[in-house]
């Protein structure tokens, strides 16, 4: 079992010695330090947390120091901490005193997780009110229809035939991924 600190802090500019100082603390060894200076608005955009998260373990444990310098959010918190259990990685937060192998502290990942969850449920209560106000109104007419690219037809046959990848039609026909599938499904359903 090995332990990880990740470190974060929001911009290039900033700090990180105070973190580093509790990791030494605890004796975490400076290999199993990751350090990164970048904004937490976008998980997806945070390559040191990325790669960390590629190469933790059954059995290790990775410790922060607060939730805010893991996860902006507690959706992204909820998504990182359930990847972790996923892999069998214990997930410590000190400032929130939050262990994972401890009873009190699944507890307040489950809190967070409903609050997550109602944060959600608003969110789509509210666009749903919305849209019907603005149907009401007759400023909402829905999503238009996605038109069928020119010679579908063709490279559709090509497809089924074995000519062709799905990835080769999404490019010569410049479709998204979801945007082809959903085209695919609806052409086959006619």
């Amino acid at each position: 079992m090995n332990t990880y600190f990740y470190i974060r802090v929001s911009s290039k500019d900033q700090n990180t010695i105070r973190q580093e100082v509790k990791a030494k603390e605890i004796g975490i060894p400076v290999g199993n330090v990751f350090i990164e200076k970048v904004s937490g608005k976008n998980v997806t955009d945070r390559p040191v947390l990325t790669n960390m998260m590629t190469m933790l373990k059954s059995g290790d444990k990775l410790i922060v120091d607060s939730i805010s310098r893991f996860a902006r959010n507690t959706k992204d918190l909820i998504e990182l901490v359930e990847q972790l259990n996923e892999k069998g990685v214990i997930f410590v937060s000190l400032k929130e005193a939050i262990d994972t192998t401890t009873p009190t502290g699944i507890f307040m990942l489950t809190v967070f997780g409903a609050v997550a969850q109602l944060e959600r449920e608003y969110i789509r209560q509210r666009q749903a009110e919305g849209i019907a106000i603005a149907v009401a109104q007759g400023k909402f007419k829905g999503r238009k229809p996605v038109e069928y690219p020119k010679q579908w037809d063709k490279y559709y046959k090509m497809i089924k035939d074995g000519a062709m990848t799905n990835v080769e039609a999404m490019k010569l026909m410049d479709l998204k991924k979801t945007t082809f599938y959903k085209l695919i499904k609806d052409y086959e359903c006619k």
